[in-house]
């Protein structure tokens, strides 16, 4: 007998990817006998093959049309936004249901969307509310994904200097210069990009003489940060990946707020934050308050983490991150 069909659509970058995971996770408690499909780039059918709660992916691109998708959905799911545009293109699959947040302007009804809620909560609440699941402790983004098998360095020290917007990048230089501090303390770093940052990532190696590593698949990402010994970053996707493997980690944050984009509550994370929240993520220039954040600082909270990765770690509670 051919199962019900679930989907939902998520169809946005590395870091979107998984901070919708944990909502995933409650649609298949809700849900245990539906054949759960997820409609995201193909770029993410390799993760999705690791989920246990995911029976497959469909590949779709943002905004996309999903009319090559073939068969009846029973439940149609937006994850990825609260606008008509993409609940429309979910209604034209003829779902015998459709669950989104309320959009009053288009007559949308729903979950209220709530602008200063973390990423994480917004969706599981969505799914919760959506399919009438208690509000408890929902899931977090750590643990969602299983490490990959790859061959890849254990131990490293991951810096990632690059991000979608300049407006979330800190300044090349001043990740040499913690990259020269790590080093000097025995840390062994590596330099990761994407290939659109090949340049980024090539400047700030050869600025620290850190180990540049680039055309890593998604899968090698993944198993890097898994077996690393901390990730220092921006406000972008491995940030997550460091969340999801509970690898140690820093983060420097700029126009958002970690508390709508931050990892799980952790001694093992740490964040660092000298804004206001009205800064625009998707800015050409970088952020005032991420320059406000200075290598002494990054180093400090370093220093706190690799502290609290000596001691025992309790359970991560809550669904932030």
């Amino acid at each position: 007998m051919t199962r019900p069909r679930a989907l939902a659509l998520r169809a946005l970058g590395l870091g979107d990817f998984l901070t919708g995971l944990p909502a995933l996770r409650l649609v298949r408690q809700a849900l245990p006998g539906h054949e759960i499909v997820l409609a995201a780039p193909a770029r993410f059918a390799p993760v999705v093959e690791l989920l246990p709660f995911v029976d497959g992916l469909f590949a779709a691109n943002e905004l996309a049309p999903l009319s090559s998708h073939s068969g009846p959905v029973q439940l149609a799911i937006d994850l990825h936004g609260k606008g008509p545009a993409s609940r429309g293109l979910l209604h034209e699959l003829g779902p015998e249901r459709l669950i989104g947040f309320a959009h009053r302007p288009s007559g949308l009804r729903g979950p209220a969307w709530l602008k200063d809620e973390h990423e994480v909560s917004r969706w599981c609440r969505l799914v919760a509310e959506g399919l009438g699941f208690p509000e408890d402790s929902w899931p977090s983004v750590a643990g969602c994904v299983p490490k990959p098998v790859a061959a890849m360095p254990d131990g490293m020290t991951v810096v990632h200097p690059g991000a979608a917007s300049p407006s979330r990048r800190w300044p090349a230089e001043r990740f040499a210069a913690v990259c020269r501090e790590l080093e000097r303390d025995g840390h062994r770093v590596v330099i990761t990009g994407s290939d659109r940052e090949r340049g980024l990532v090539l400047h700030t190696a050869r600025a620290c003489g850190a180990r540049p590593i680039l055309g890593l698949s998604l899968l090698e990402l993944l198993a890097l940060v898994s077996e690393a010994r901390l990730v220092v970053s921006g406000d972008t996707g491995i940030a997550h990946v460091a969340s999801n493997y509970r690898t140690p980690s820093v983060v420097l944050f700029g126009p958002v707020s970690p508390d709508l984009w931050g990892p799980p509550p952790s001694p093992l994370h740490r964040v660092l934050w000298h804004g206001d929240g009205n800064g625009d993520p998707h800015g050409p220039v970088v952020d005032p308050a991420l320059l406000d954040i200075t290598v002494d600082e990054v180093l400090t909270e370093i220093a706190l983490v690799e502290r609290a990765d000596l001691e025992p770690v309790p359970a991560a509670k809550g669904c932030l991150g």
